[in-house]
Order: C-alpha cells, then structure tokens, then sequence
C-alpha cells in the first residue's frame, strides 16, 4: 500500500509517500480501505518532533481516518465487510491506502467520509475534558480557542448536555461560535473583561484548547485551578496547578464514535471540514494546518 512516512523530524518536507506492507487486523481490528484522513494538530507535533509517542524513526502519520471495511479480525462483531466506519488509526497510520481500527464506529448516514474523518480525535478530546469538568446543565462553560476543530465540538457537546457555554476566538469566527451556540467573545488583551461582562460571577469551569498562556486568568474565571483542564499547556499545567489532560493517562472517551450519530440526524452537531487535499499533498495540508488559522478541521481524500 501507499502511505505518507517521515524517517526525520522536521517541516512538511520531510513527508515522503512510500510503499508498505499491507497491514492485516488482530483480534478487535478491522481494517479499512482509506478514503479520507483528518489532519491533527498532534500529527504536525509529532512529524516535528515536538510531541512524542515513543515510536522510533520512520514514522507513519496520522490518526482520524473514515473509510469502508474490507477485512474483520477475530472477534469483531460490531462491523461487518463493507460498512463504512470512521476511527482511530492504531498505529499513527491512517495518512495510507489501508489502517488498522481498534476504536471505531458506523459512519451516521448522513455524513461523508471527509466529514467523517474530521471527528475522531475532536471527538474524544472534547469528551474526555468536559466530563472532567463534569460539565452538565446549567454549568457556564468558558472555551478558550472555540472555534478550532476540538474547541468547536467542546462548544456542541456541552450546550448538548444543557451547559451555557461562552466561547473566544478571533473577529472573524465570532458569527461561526453564535451558530455553534456559544456566546463569542474576542480572544487578545482584554478578553477576561469580555468574558465577565457576560458572566459577572465568572465561569463555573474553563477549557484550554489554545494554550497560548492564560491559564491563570482562566483560574481567576473559573475560582480554582481544579476548576480549569488544559491541553495544550503541559509547563503552563505544572505552575498553575491545572490538570493537563492526556487520553493515555487519564482514560479515553472514545464511546463518543458511537453516541455522537443520534446528535448528526438531530441536526445538533456539525463539525466543518475547512479544506481538503489530495493525498500526494499531505505536505501542503500539514503546512496549512500550521500555519493558517484554521476554523474546525482539514482533511485528505484518498479514491
């Protein structure tokens, strides 16, 4: 099979496209035909170098992948050959021709494959995180970075649940965060006196997504660094005395696959795809994904 592979850390340019062995599923696998691929901010980390996993050199790339399963392995009873389903690459391989899923689900009849593709990984983080939070109705939830992929689906899934949920994000998304059901707020100086001016009392509970340094007025809003979750300022986390979460240590919400089709067919969440390459660009789409402010997610389509 084709898949993208870096054998050093660096920029796009070290994405290479070559020749692998076709993989073949374990108990609980399926594997898939590929069709479209999310591009992560955790994929460009870890093509830089500046996230790590613990693979050795070369490494495959990417984790959202959506597609159309061609062969199951033992065990496997949830799909069957020829569903299309959407989940996460096992081994950081979904950027090829075939992946391994472990953790998957049935794609929700009215989503495409790009669509698809883009929600895994947003999925399971914003999960994780708001049930940290222990966001529920009635909790005001602020999100700082809400207009990203993982900050807009934090915005859907916790005004789901009945949460008031204000959101920052650039002038321009302001409209987009509206749509979401977020009240917006402009991110930069000032942004804390923004927020309070909807939420004198401040905010029951916080979300870093952007991890752009302002953890300690998220913990002045919220009253209590156990009332903030970061996951994108590890050193930030470890001043401040904010949870820095992480899906390897603190448990994974990847039931999410599953329970998010019944909030699609409602017309209740709706996680855009900003722009889509062909796979021979998946250089271009990482470039893109460092150094554009994307709103929600990008993709590759393979077929």
């Amino acid at each position: 099979m084709r898949a993208a592979q870096f054998r050093e850390f660096g920029g796009p340019e070290v994405l290479t496209i070559v020749d692998l062995p076709d993989p073949h599923p374990g108990p609980g696998q399926v594997r898939i035909v590929v069709r479209a691929v999310g591009i992560s901010a955790t994929d460009t980390k870890v093509r830089a170098g500046t996230v790590s996993f613990g693979a050795e050199l070369p490494q495959t790339t990417g984790r959202d992948v959506a597609g159309v399963v061609d062969e199951v392995g033992e065990g496997v009873t949830d799909v069957t050959v020829g569903d299309r389903v959407f989940g996460i690459s096992d081994d950081g391989a979904a950027a090829a021709e075939l992946a391994l899923l472990t953790f998957r689900a049935v794609i929700p009849r009215s989503l495409g494959f790009v669509d698809a593709a883009a929600l895994p990984v947003a999925l399971e983080t914003a999960t994780r995180v708001i049930d940290q939070l222990g966001v529920t109705a009635g909790t005001t939830l602020f999100v700082n970075g809400a207009s990203g992929g993982i900050g807009s689906t934090a915005v859907q899934l916790a005004a789901a649940r009945g949460a008031r949920v204000i959101g920052a994000a650039s002038a321009a998304n302001q409209n987009y965060l509206r749509l979401l059901g977020a009240q917006p707020v402009i991110y930069g100086d000032g942004m804390v006196d923004r927020v309070r001016a909807l939420a004198p009392d401040g905010v029951d509970v916080a979300f870093d997504v952007a991890g752009n340094g302002i953890l300690p007025q998220l913990v002045g809003l919220a009253g209590d660094a156990r009332n903030v979750v970061t996951i994108a300022d590890i050193e930030g986390a470890k001043e401040h005395g904010v949870h820095f979460s992480n899906g390897f240590v603190d448990g994974h919400g990847f039931r999410s696959l599953a329970d998010i089709g019944e909030l699609i067919e409602a017309g209740r969440f709706w996680l855009p795809v900003d722009r889509t390459f062909p796979f021979d660009r998946i250089a271009e789409a990482h470039r893109a994904s460092e150094n554009a402010h994307v709103r929600s997610r990008l993709a590759l389509v393979l077929g």
